[in-house]
């Protein structure tokens, strides 16, 4: 597939206007939005904090506590690539709403009594939030074509908010309910359904569409030839599945890297909710950012350098400069998230391209990122500390950036 410059001409058929929403009031689409990716990260966040209840309820070891959260993550890499052809089969609106469902079904099963619905649950939680990652920028480009990035950083930004929320009140949850930890993430069930009924008049706005549009939804679905083979689309995967890894290693170990060097658990914990609190002004504001460039390449170095800058303060100065240190991963990561995102609708020009290129990069990214906290784990058994690992993500850091200058390019597949 040959990757032309944006701002070109080119002289040939003016390409199909995209297939937009006629009945959908904007406020409730946006609602819908907001609350379907407010989903996208809340039941991977609450579960964090109920890792040693879980194993201690079950049994488990310590490698059989760290794939509950290893799970979904592996699997978001192996269902994203599944969605694009569901939403040329199906529509976008009904993907969306049978994710979501599909979501809540997976946070009860993984409350149910017994270790193999436990890891099954965790299974159909990384499946859903796959179908949900890869479609949402495609309906972010379709809804919002003159828009696209600064939306995908409101649900960028969204799905960071859930998260923070759904990490912080786990714990508080478990003792107001007073059922335990089952209690806790299993309420989460309850926020996905208030999410399918938002998104419902999506649905039924498009079967009331689909008649009149349905030529040009088979015209606008039409996908891209020879994406695997595109170095462009590559760069993009890379700079999200490097950048994904980084953030899911300190997620797993940022607290413990902490406390291993002195510091109070307590006050180890607390750093790190800080850092993912700044990832939210970070996945706001580069999306706004790279949306108003015609090339996000000096963004996407900018990223991987605050990357690298973080990671060094670890590894030089864990403690001392832990609060600084945090700020600047959390702009990073987030950003990182954000601008990742933005890459997928910025660099294509259909909603159906956008899928395609989000089944791509996420299959990638997450398939990589799922190395990440179980790497780290085992170069710190290995080696005893955790300065190989830091080592290591610092060179992942440049690899970022170059990734990142490649796919920041003013090009579109």
């Amino acid at each position: 597939m040959a990757v032309t410059r944006a701002q070109q001409p080119v002289v040939t058929t003016p390409a199909p206007l995209p297939v937009r929403s006629r009945l959908a009031h904007p406020v409730l689409l946006l609602t819908g939005i907001v609350l379907v990716a407010l989903n996208m990260r809340a039941c991977l966040a609450a579960v964090s904090p109920m890792v040693n209840e879980i194993q201690r309820t079950f049994g488990l070891s310590a490698t059989a506590g760290g794939l509950i959260t290893t799970v979904p993550v592996l699997f978001q890499g192996v269902g994203a690539p599944l969605t694009p052809r569901l939403t040329r089969r199906f529509g976008v609106e009904r993907v969306v709403l049978g994710a979501v469902l599909l979501l809540g079904t997976g946070v009860l099963l993984r409350v149910l009594p017994s270790v193999a619905a436990l890891y099954f649950g965790c299974v159909v939680i990384g499946v859903a939030i796959a179908v949900l990652n890869v479609s949402m920028p495609g309906l972010v480009k379709r809804e919002f074509p003159d828009r696209a990035a600064t939306m995908t950083g409101v649900y960028s930004t969204t799905m960071l908010i859930g998260a923070t929320l759904a990490a912080g009140t786990s714990v508080p949850l478990e003792h107001a309910l007073g059922g335990g930890w089952r209690a806790s993430l299993g309420a989460w069930s309850l926020l996905a359904l208030i999410a399918a009924v938002a998104w419902l008049p999506q649905v039924l706005r498009s079967r009331q569409e689909k008649t009149a549009v349905a030529a040009a939804v088979q015209q606008s679905a039409t996908p891209i030839e020879g994406i695997w083979k595109s170095p462009l689309a590559w760069q993009i995967s890379l700079f999200m599945g490097i950048s994904s890894l980084l953030v899911y290693t300190l997620v797993a170990w940022m607290p413990t890297i902490l406390a291993d060097h002195g510091m109070d658990r307590g006050q180890a914990g607390l750093v790190f909710a800080f850092s993912n609190l700044v990832q939210v002004a970070g996945a706001f504001l580069v999306p706004l950012m790279a949306g108003r460039m015609t090339s996000q390449r000096t963004l996407a170095v900018t990223m991987a350098a605050l990357n690298g800058l973080g990671i060094a303060m670890l590894l030089v100065a864990p403690v001392s400069a832990a609060w600084v240190s945090a700020t600047i991963l959390g702009v990073a990561q987030g950003g990182s998230l954000g601008l990742g995102l933005a890459f997928i609708v910025l660099r294509t020009g259909t909603a159906a391209g956008a899928a395609q290129l989000g089944g791509m990069s996420q299959a990638i990214g997450y398939l990589v990122a799922a190395a990440g906290p179980v790497g780290a784990g085992a170069l710190h058994q290995l080696t005893g500390g955790w300065e190989t690992t830091l080592v290591l993500m610092l060179v992942l850091a440049v690899v970022v950036g170059a990734a990142g200058w490649g796919a920041g390019r003013n090009r579109t597949l």
